[in-house]
Formats: C-alpha cells, sequence, structure tokens
C-alpha cells in the first residue's frame, strides 16, 4: 500500500480522488494548497503525487511542482489539469513531472498512471523557469505526445530525429527543444540540407578559412560555429549526399569541425535533425549510413500529418488568423474540418492567410476559405444569419461525434482518438446531445470518471 498525496483547492474533487485513490489499494492524504502539499511532504512518508495545475495564491501548480522537485529524492508527481496548454505541457515534464493529464480522468488511466509512478520515480530536480511556448500550437492526443517528449529530452544533450510529412512542423518542433532548453540563450541555426547544393553544403556547415580555395579572400564561419552553445538544426537531413553523411558522422563523433583550408576546431551544440523520408528504408537501400542514422535517431519524435490532428486544425486556423485580429466562422470551420490537408500545417496557413488578405471583415465566411476540390466546396455548415455561433458550433460537434462513431463501429475509445480528445469528455458529450439514448447499443460503456462537471467546452472551440 503506497501513500498518495492528492493536492487541489477543489475539495469536491479531492474527495472523489481520494475515493478512488483508496478503492485502488492505497492511502489517500489530501492538501487543499501548495504549501499545504510542501508541509505533508516535509512530514515524509508520501510515494507519489496527484497535484492540480491551477490554484489560487502564489504557489500555483507549476510552482509546486518545481519546489517538490527540488526536493532530495522527490516522489513522482502527476499533473492534472482542465487547461492543457503546450506551455504547461512542456513545462509540466520538464520540471520532471511523471505525466501530465487532462481532466475528467477516468479510473483506468488513473490506476495505469500511479503503477507508472510507483514502479519508477524521475529523481532529478530542475529548475523553475517559465517559458512562451512559441508556435508549437495543437492540443490533440498525438501533439501532446509531442509536447510531452519535448518537456522531458529539452535540457538534455542527446541528439533528436523529427520524422514527419512535408508541412507538418518539424522546425517549431526544433524551436520548441531550443527555447525549453539551458541553451535557449544561445543561436538556434536552421540549415536546410535540400536547398543547398552538395558542393557548397560543407562550407555552409563547417565553414572556410582565407585561402582554402580560389576566391576564399577572408574566413567564413560555418553553421556548426555560428551554433556554438546552442541548437543547430539539419532539416531535411534524408536528402544530404552520401560524401556529406560521412562528415557529419565524424563531427558527431568527434565534436570538432574542419572548415575547407583551416585547422579544426572543437565545437559544443545542440544537433536537432528532421526529415520527410523513411530513413529506416533508405538505410536498408544503402543510400543512408546506418552508422550515422543510429547517431541521429538517439530520441526520435514522430510528428503526424495534420488529417490525423482534428482537434488541432481550427486553433492553428486561429492562431495563423490572429495576426490579421480576424476569426473564423462556424461553416469556415466546418470547412477545414473536411478537408485532408495534403499539404499539412504549412497548406492551412497559406489557406487561412489568404483568406486574411481577402477579406475585408473580421469574420471569416465558409465561401472565402478558398480549397482545392468540390468535396470541400460542399462541406460548409449551412449558416442561417440568425443562428447564433454557439448554436452552429454544437450542431458541427454532434455531427463530428455522429460521423466518428460511425466510422470506428461505436467504439468509443476509437472515436475520441479519432476526434482528439479525451474518452470522458467524449461520453459526457454522447450523453448532452442524446446520442447514447438514440443508439442504445452505444450507451452501456461503463465510465468511473474522477472530475468536476463538463464545463461545456466545445469541439472544435471556434472562438470566445
Amino acid at each position: 500500500m503506497a501513500t498518495i498525496l492528492i493536492v487541489d483547492d477543489d475539495a469536491a474533487l479531492r474527495e472523489g480522488l481520494a475515493e478512488t485513490v483508496g478503492d485502488l489499494g492505497h492511502l489517500p492524504a489530501v492538501a487543499a494548497s501548495g504549501g499545504e502539499a510542501l508541509t505533508r511532504l516535509a512530514a515524509g512518508g508520501v510515494n507519489a503525487v496527484l497535484l492540480d495545475l491551477r490554484m489560487p495564491g502564489d504557489l500555483d501548480g507549476m510552482a509546486t511542482l518545481a519546489r517538490i522537485r527540488a526536493q532530495p529524492n522527490p516522489p513522482p508527481v502527476l499533473v492534472l489539469t482542465a487547461f492543457a496548454s503546450p506551455a504547461n505541457t512542456i513545462e509540466a515534464m520538464r520540471l520532471g513531472a511523471h505525466d501530465h493529464l487532462t481532466k475528467p480522468v477516468g479510473r483506468a488511466d488513473l490506476a495505469a498512471a500511479l503503477d507508472g509512478m510507483l514502479q519508477r520515480a524521475r529523481p532529478d530536480p530542475v529548475q523553475e523557469t517559465r517559458r512562451p511556448a512559441g508556435g508549437l500550437v495543437g492540443s490533440s492526443e498525438a501533439m501532446r505526445r509531442v509536447q510531452k517528449a519535448i518537456g522531458l529530452v529539452a535540457d538534455g544533450p542527446a541528439t533528436v530525429l523529427i520524422g514527419g510529412e512535408t508541412g507538418t512542423g518539424k522546425e517549431e518542433v526544433a524551436r520548441a527543444l531550443h527555447a525549453f532548453s539551458s541553451r535557449r540563450e544561445r543561436p538556434f541555426v536552421p540549415v536546410d540540407c535540400a536547398a543547398i547544393r552538395p558542393d557548397l553544403l560543407e562550407i555552409e556547415l563547417f565553414g572556410h578559412a582565407r585561402g582554402g580555395f580560389p576566391g576564399a579572400t577572408s574566413d567564413r564561419s560555418g553553421a556548426f560555429a555560428q551554433a556554438a552553445g546552442g541548437t543547430l538544426f539539419l532539416d531535411e537531413v534524408g536528402d544530404m549526399a552520401p560524401a556529406m553523411q560521412g562528415k557529419i558522422l565524424r563531427v558527431i563523433q568527434d565534436r570538432t569541425v574542419t572548415p575547407l583550408g583551416g585547422r579544426p576546431l572543437r565545437v559544443d551544440v545542440r544537433l536537432v535533425a528532421a526529415t520527410h523520408r523513411d530513413l529506416p528504408a533508405l538505410v536498408a537501400e544503402g543510400r543512408f549510413r546506418a552508422d550515422l542514422y543510429y547517431r541521429l535517431a538517439v530520441v526520435p519524435i514522430a510528428l503526424p500529418p495534420l488529417q490525423e490532428r482534428l482537434a488541432d486544425i481550427v486553433p492553428l486556423a486561429e492562431h495563423f488568423l490572429a495576426a490579421f485580429g480576424k476569426r473564423l466562422s462556424a461553416g469556415a470551420a466546418a470547412r477545414l474540418l473536411a478537408y485532408p490537408w495534403p499539404g499539412n500545417v504549412r497548406e492551412l496557413r497559406n489557406v487561412v492567410e489568404r483568406a486574411a488578405f481577402l477579406v475585408r471583415g473580421g469574420l471569416i465566411a465558409p465561401e472565402e476559405i478558398d480549397l482545392p476540390g468540390s468535396a470541400a466546396a460542399g462541406a460548409a455548415v449551412p449558416e442561417d444569419e440568425t443562428t447564433d455561433l454557439p448554436g452552429a458550433v454544437a450542431r458541427l460537434e454532434r455531427r463530428m461525434i455522429e460521423r466518428a462513431l460511425g466510422a470506428e463501429g461505436g467504439n468509443r475509445t476509437k472515436a475520441a482518438k479519432r476526434l482528439g480528445i479525451q474518452r470522458q469528455l467524449l461520453y459526457a458529450k454522447i450523453e448532452r446531445y442524446g446520442l447514447a439514448c438514440e443508439d442504445p447499443a452505444l450507451s452501456q460503456i461503463a465510465t468511473d470518471d474522477v472530475a468536476k462537471p463538463d464545463s461545456g467546452t466545445t469541439l472544435p472551440d471556434v472562438g470566445d
């Protein structure tokens, strides 16, 4: 039996979690604030902590997490929040949280998290620092996994290989790795290996000395030297020529670069690489060095295509439109959600920015979203000028849920993953829209949720 400290300013939630923790065979202890939690931890005997992120006072959840992790041999901490964001997800993981879960939390998810925490703690303390999320937008389960991975490895020295289709946002992940790392005050230097001629890439990366070749009238520092103390991002590394692959491998192994015509120089850089190609397949075909692949893929991070991140499409579009002071109508949001996005986030940005430039008003209507194909043209939600936006969004949300349930044969867990939301939230919305009553076959899946009532968050959120 383990002692689990539950830290939350909501008494009802504390009691619900304590009851579930007791049912799972553990001994619950409770604290209503970060200060109470630290006092209880000082008394000893706590094996794991369930910590609410948003609490009043100076010592909120993130500050409490930092204080806990700074203690000698701290217990593992599971952070719970009803308001997940890229920034708080990454920061919680960077500060040493075992995991970062969105409320409501189901009994099975809580049991699995407790088992994981009690089996393996994370002992290394880190310092508290708040940082912005930059352009890394997304709250889907797929993107939250990426954000957690960033938080776990941002401060480490390991080389990271980011994989994903063209346009999925691999450079944004690389920039987030740099922005949340201890190297953030030093340069972030991106190099597109596919855009530079092979005979010039060596000079771009390593530089050259004066007189190193005819026409070299002065010294030139390469990208490795420019990124000293910071992060070097090698984009589309899969397009690198074989000869250059060998030279990059040597730099990784020796941590030295040799400018053309110059002397070897020691370098201190964090290396992050990205590619849209299937590197293991290229290795099997003999087109990419296996030893370099293993050196690059110390920590692999896979970015899914946008069509698998349904919950991220509207937030991304609104993020891009915010720079123009414009927003999406419900019909425009539905139009975006119905399109498959073969060009991923890059194509989405192009589409919404084009609409922003061509529309004078502040609200983007469905017909002002220019998408290829007749299927997308007919995908908008019919809009009545007398209908308010929340009503239009609710109709869209209901149709999306019906479509996801139908596509997954009524399996709610799979439907929730397709929609990019927690399954407990899907259960609540099924009940709200009466879908369980209309289809009795879908109404018998038990839910042992431990959380506050659903606050009414819509999917997708197309505006305040």
